[in-house]
């Protein structure tokens, strides 16, 4: 029995070596794009918004920038970065053309809950508003940061100033830079992107995304994180106003900026080959009728299809995933966590990692 026992606990040695050995992701980035739709994501311009004078008032412009005979060609046109970079190295998930679907597992469809279900890992009624409550759910990020080697390197850059909230940074001791907070670092680069941030015009009453994403850039420079976060909000506001084509100005400019993130990623000796990218978003939006492509919320049940693309070292490379599947929101906080070797655990349930995109 001794030896058996040795045996036994030799094996398991062997294996977590090996495992350890297997894995190489050491950082992981996270990007949303709030309520952005898979419908354009997967299939480009949505012909019948575009020729809707009330929501698209630049249709020339929008027809000959991301407008193609096919979808896919429109979408690529859309979304360069995601269909070739990440389509050549990554898995692209919530094409519901497929019977790929990708959902919210909390009953809401709007944006407090969807970000309390990606980063808790748990869909909880409780969680029911936009408010700006301390959320008592613990979130992977915090989890994180809790662990050796990541004291200290876990960062989020939001436009949207209930970050903070969410993410609980008083609990959860990351740090949170949302809307206008000041960037108080001894960092020339940091410092012109908080002056610029105060002097701009705020036409959707927050912070441009390009001052968020900006920051965070600058940030990983100098501080170099081992998870950075970067939330958008653009395509949000601009779709809740009926704005179809700032949405898609704003969709195709927050692609632009993840494309010149992972460029720094791979230039960077912290980062190259050793960062896994994570884009996805809270919640969709409408569709069956059309004019509710403005809206979200339990009244729309559509607006719980979401979406989600994985590029890194540890992602065996599939591209557009069109295998029939059932994933959910309540998945990607333990998906990240098991991406960087730890099982994240809370004071709640958590749903569990992924394990497909885990497959080879």
């Amino acid at each position: 029995m001794k030896k058996v026992m040795l045996f036994l606990a030799v094996a398991i040695v062997f294996i977590q070596n090996v495992l350890h050995a297997q894995h190489k992701t050491e950082n992981v980035v996270i990007v949303t794009l709030d309520g952005m739709r898979w419908q354009e994501v997967f299939k480009g311009v949505d012909a019948a918004l575009l020729a809707n004078k009330e929501f698209t008032r630049d249709s020339g412009f929008i027809a000959e920038k991301f407008t193609a005979p096919t979808p896919e060609a429109s979408r690529a046109k859309l979304f360069p970065f995601l269909w070739s970079t990440i389509q050549q190295n990554g898995r692209l998930y919530g094409n519901r053309l497929y019977e790929n679907d990708m959902n919210v597992a909390n009953p809401y469809n709007f944006s407090y809950p969807g970000y309390n279900e990606i980063f808790t890992g748990y869909p909880d009624t409780a969680v029911n508003s936009n408010d700006k409550i301390k959320n008592k759910n613990e979130n992977v990020l915090g989890f994180l940061n809790k662990q050796k080697g990541f004291t200290g390197k876990v960062a989020a850059f939001t436009t949207w100033d209930v970050f903070p909230y969410i993410l609980n940074k008083w609990k959860s001791g990351i740090y949170v830079n949302a809307d206008t907070d000041t960037l108080h670092f001894n960092n020339a680069a940091l410092s012109l992107i908080n002056d610029m941030q105060f002097l701009t015009a705020q036409p959707l009453n927050v912070r441009p995304d390009i001052f968020t994403y900006t920051a965070a850039r600058e940030y990983m420079k100098a501080y170099k994180p081992r998870v950075l976060y970067i939330a958008f909000d653009e395509t949000d506001d601009f779709a809740h106003s009926g704005l179809y084509d700032q949405y898609l100005k704003s969709a195709h400019a927050e692609d632009a900026m993840i494309h010149d993130l992972w460029n720094y990623i791979q230039s960077s000796p912290n980062y190259k080959n050793k960062t896994t990218l994570i884009v996805t978003c809270d919640h969709g939006r409408g569709d069956v009728n059309k004019e509710n492509w403005r809206s979200h919320g339990t009244r729309i049940p559509e607006s719980s299809q979401i979406w989600m693309a994985v590029m890194g070292p540890d992602i065996t490379p599939e591209g557009e995933v069109k295998k029939p599947m059932q994933i959910y929101q309540d998945q990607i906080a333990a998906t990240i966590a098991q991406l960087l070797g730890f099982t994240f655990t809370a004071n709640h349930p958590v749903g569990k990692p992924i394990q497909q995109l885990f497959q080879k």
